[in-house]
């Protein structure tokens, strides 16, 4: 008889933790040509065990399990040339009940041969293949590798739902047609994937910082792999880069609030109404640690830039004695190297606390006009805060009303209808 795991196994938890290296175990055996089929093969793993756990228990090794079922259905697929069909009824049954309830670990069955320790990472620079744009090959690996949904990157990427839809389709179309082998990258081509495997990491941890659906505002697991990863990367010669140390700096400062962004009834709370106490000191210190470590040679980035920020909101002791002029001198800088709309509207906002709300309000409209902002919680928040701050309580509603249409979590919708309750 199976023995069950206490408490019993969660499979939505279990399908974000294992999701990732078990795409690694089979882009092994198939190949990142064959990524249609990697997923289809992962996912039928996990209709399996929503088939068949329920009723029978899980296995004592839950991720072991599930690799030895999506090997199996690879090595299917393998074996009909690309024809099998999904297995299903009393075959499937059969087949499920002849597996171990024990069976490798992932670590074990998805070892990668490279240079990189951990897989999950090698797979991204496998996935960030320059015969693929750059905003495609970041797509793909949060789709593929993270397990984000296309609503989920279109959000961090400011782009809509069906253009992040076929883009995928397209990146996966152009791996085909490329017939690529698996091969990790090493040596001087780690670098030279290096950057948007870095942007791949930055989204990651920003959809865990502030999810953008569901009922959770803050996942703290996709932090920590993030920030794990980035780990993996200073562990290399040829990815410990200046860079990199900044991408640790931002995370790891960022990270630190992360058990202050709520409070004890989970509300979420700005970073005016959190609680500095209860911020981490320790990671603080890593963080300003690897700021340093950034500053090595001559090479400024923008990560470099957003890092100096975080640095300047974690030093500060309050809210209101934060160097908010420091700030926009770096906004000013980042936008220079990056003028999105985004590092716009954010140095709009520290302007405000910088020069008042009038000229931060100002330089908000300047920009509220662009396409990339007009889907954005962000920019309608801001905007109700800044009218808020200045006693315009008429079009401080208005722009909140505005905001809950286009926020994500519900978390982050209770934040906004509670502002509008305290205009009242």
């Amino acid at each position: 008889m199976r023995a069950r795991v206490e408490p019993p196994v969660r499979l939505d938890a279990l399908y974000r933790r294992a999701r990732p290296t078990l795409t690694a175990a089979v882009t092994r055996m198939l190949g990142p040509s064959h990524l249609d089929q990697v997923e289809a093969v992962v996912q039928e793993a996990f209709e399996s065990a929503l088939r068949t756990w329920p009723s029978r228990g899980p296995p004592s090794n839950p991720e072991g399990w599930l690799v030895q079922v999506a090997k199996n259905r690879a090595l299917d697929w393998l074996r009909t040339g690309g024809r099998r069909e999904r297995a299903g009824g009393e075959g499937e049954q059969e087949e499920l009940s002849a597996l171990p309830a024990d069976g490798p670990d992932l670590e074990t069955a998805a070892r990668l041969q490279g240079e990189l320790s951990d897989d999950q990472l090698a797979m991204m620079f496998v996935a960030c293949h320059p015969s693929l744009s750059t905003s495609a090959q970041v797509m793909l690996a949060l789709r593929t590798l993270c397990g984000l949904e296309a609503a989920e990157i279109a959000a961090l990427l400011l782009s809509q739902e069906a253009a992040v839809e076929k883009a995928l389709v397209r990146a996966r179309a152009r791996l085909r047609e490329e017939g690529l082998s698996f091969e990790v990258p090493a040596g001087s081509e780690l670098s030279a994937r290096l950057p948007p495997v870095l942007t791949v990491l930055y989204a990651l941890f920003s959809e865990g910082y502030a999810a953008h659906g569901g009922d959770r505002a803050v996942r703290e697991d996709l932090c920590a792999e993030a920030m794990r990863l980035c780990r993996v990367l200073l562990d290399h010669p040829a990815t410990r880069r200046p860079q990199v140390h900044a991408l640790a700096a931002l995370m790891l400062l960022q990270g630190s609030r992360l058990r202050a962004r709520a409070d004890e009834r989970g509300r979420l709370l700005t970073l005016a109404e959190q609680d500095r106490s209860r911020w981490d000191g320790a990671m603080i210190r890593q963080g300003l640690e690897q700021l340093a470590l950034s500053a090595a040679g001559e090479e400024l980035t923008e990560l470099h830039l957003e890092a100096g920020i975080a640095a300047c909101h974690a030093l500060a002791p309050s809210f209101q004695t934060t160097d908010w002029a420091r700030i926009v001198a770096s906004y000013d800088q980042l936008a220079r190297l990056d003028p999105s709309p985004v590092v716009r509207l954010n140095r709009a906002i520290a302007l405000s606390y910088a020069q008042g709300p009038a000229r931060g309000l100002e330089a908000l409209e300047e920009i509220a006009a662009e396409p990339e902002l007009r889907r954005l919680a962000l920019l309608e928040a801001a905007r109700a805060d800044l009218h808020s701050r200045l006693g315009e309580a008429h079009h401080a509603r208005d722009a909140y009303a505005a905001a809950l249409e286009r926020a994500g979590s519900e978390q982050e919708k209770q934040l906004l209808r509670r502002r509008l309750t305290e205009l009242e």
